[in-house]
């Protein structure tokens, strides 16, 4: 018997096709064509499910972004402190990064590409992080847990440190009892960054 894909099958597989091609050629590199060819569908058949290629980005980057959101909520278990809060967010973000490398480099294309001012102001200051993280450090601030910093600075900061954990880890061969502990001392690196010295 025939099976015949469905719509959706066919736009997962465009958007499949594209993280691929763009991680590893770039935005530039990788014309409509290549990914239509790549995701088993006619060149048409894209432009059905995405008007330009700049929206067939924008989706991509949503809904890796809802992958990164559904994965916090589901990992990152509810703590009662903010100092735990903030160390479960930021060892399972370090996590997804590990276990979905494309997801996490094509965001990080995205990011610096004109494709994330399309988003608008909000979406933005979201985007950098899931807004559990932002919700964590809004808390800290107001509690004066953390140092009187702009929040976009500390987003940004902690996601340089995200970023940079990730590629540390990825660039070794440590057992997991060795990468969680590698883990655990940046995380406490970075909480002293930020925090009062009260809250230490």
């Amino acid at each position: 018997m025939i099976t015949q894909s469905t719509p959706f099958d066919k736009q997962e597989a465009i958007l499949s096709a594209a993280l691929r091609l763009f991680v590893e050629y770039g935005f530039h590199g990788t014309p409509t064509s290549k990914i239509a060819s790549e995701a088993g569908v006619a060149h048409g058949t894209l432009f059905h499910y995405f008007k330009t290629k700049d929206e067939l980005v924008i989706t991509l980057y949503n809904s890796i972004n809802a992958n990164f959101r559904a994965y916090l909520s589901e990992n990152a278990t509810p703590a009662t402190s903010i100092k735990d809060r903030f160390k479960n967010l930021f060892y399972y973000s370090v996590q997804w990064s590990l276990q979905y490398k494309n997801e996490f480099y094509f965001t990080q294309q995205f990011h610096f590409s004109p494709h994330f001012k399309q988003l608008g102001t909000e979406a933005e200051e979201m985007g950098q992080q899931s807004y559990l993280h932002r919700a964590l450090y809004t808390e800290a601030l107001q509690t004066n847990i953390f140092k009187p910093l702009p929040i976009e600075l500390i987003t940004s900061l902690c996601m340089s440190q995200l970023v940079g954990t990730y590629e540390y880890l990825i660039n070794t061969n440590f057992p997991d009892d060795k990468q969680d502990e590698v883990i655990d001392k940046i995380i406490e690196l970075t909480w002293a960054m930020f925090t009062q010295p009260e809250a230490i």
